[in-house]
């Protein structure tokens, strides 16, 4: 016979009802205590030591004994994503995610994990306009959200799925993205300002150019003007990106031998077509799994770890060998815990 609980919507679980729709307590009373903490201390996230450690619980597998998924909608809350768009360092990764998800395979979506993806894409607009930094990440997320908008057209079953007041509700805010992106201007700095990049040291410029993780960047940067084109024509910026992303075995694959003269941009390039740029390199911050505590957390602002509260168990871990790093999570990879 079916199992009733106390609350139809969840077993077990208390709800409340918000002007966004029907909400978990706990998750609520979570998203409170971050926003309550960040308003307190503006500078929390830029802070590793900070008392604010956002993480989301999670079941790798489902078993007799552990029964149980995972929901979208309560993980991007419960990791506090709006506030990461708001991260320089962690700006790229949710662009990521949310371009792995805004298009076709959001109408597959739950309609509260459709709402929360369509805000903090809202936000990634609002912060990508006010600050004018990462507007390539942002383009390329409005053509997904441009393929969405084509997708309310079409049918399933005579109409789309989700009610007709939901998807209202999201082509009106698809509409004011789309607005807000129409109307987006990058402002050039006034001629008064100082200092400007270009009247920096060649050595400051060198060490900004080598500190840029993406060879697109390094090309955009050598047709601003002559003097940064000839900065990137460098060999050193070009080894040390291939050595950032690459390993040295996978170096000496392709490094010519007996050849005094190499050429590094065409080694990265030729290593770039064989192996492709891991994910774990394209981010500054990236989610992290605790392993004992089956846990997602920013690695910078870390968890409540089990290993350090109970100091039993961390001599067990020293006994068996030291504790295990937690593992790099990339966006393809949070997605997996995930029914999509």
């Amino acid at each position: 016979m079916p199992f009733i609980s106390k609350d139809w919507r969840s077993p077990g679980e208390a709800w409340v009802k918000t002007e966004e729709g029907w909400e978990k307590k706990k998750v609520l009373e979570n998203r409170k205590t971050i926003k309550q903490n960040t308003a307190e201390e503006p500078s929390t996230y830029a802070n590793s030591e900070t008392a604010i450690q956002p993480h989301c619980h999670i079941t790798i597998k489902s078993t007799k004994e552990i029964a149980g998924f995972n929901e979208l909608n309560e993980a991007v809350k419960k990791l506090d994503f709006m506030s990461a768009v708001r991260d320089v360092r962690r700006f790229n990764y949710i662009c990521a995610l949310l371009g792995l998800l805004i298009g076709q395979q959001m109408t597959a979506l739950s309609g509260c994990a459709q709402k929360v993806l369509l805000a903090m894409l809202e936000e990634v607009a609002t912060q990508a306009i006010a600050s004018q930094h990462n507007p390539r990440n942002f383009r390329q997320l409005l053509n997904n959200l441009r393929a969405l908008s084509a997708a309310e057209r079409s049918a399933c079953w005579g109409g789309l799925l989700g009610s007709q007041m939901l998807w209202s509700e999201h082509t009106a805010k698809i509409e004011r993205i789309l607005k807000m992106a129409a109307n987006m201007q990058i402002c050039e700095l006034h001629p008064d300002s100082r200092p400007q990049l270009l009247q920096l040291p060649e050595e400051c410029l060198r060490e900004i150019i080598l500190r840029l993780s993406d060879h697109r960047d390094l090309t955009a940067s050598a047709q601003a003007c002559e003097q940064m084109a000839s900065i990137v024509g460098e060999q050193r910026v070009w080894r040390e990106l291939t050595k950032f992303h690459f390993s040295p075995q996978q170096i000496d694959l392709v490094l010519p031998k007996n050849c005094g003269k190499v050429d590094w941009k065409e080694i990265y390039h030729s290593l770039k077509k064989s192996f492709g740029i891991s994910e774990d390199r394209q981010y500054a911050e990236m989610l992290s799994l605790c392993r004992y505590c089956r846990c997602l957390f920013w690695r910078s602002l870390g968890h409540p770890c089990i290993a350090d509260q109970c100091p039993e168990f961390r001599a067990r871990l020293q006994e068996a060998g030291g504790i295990t790093p937690p593992s790099p999570v990339p966006p393809s990879a949070f997605l997996k815990f995930f029914s999509l």
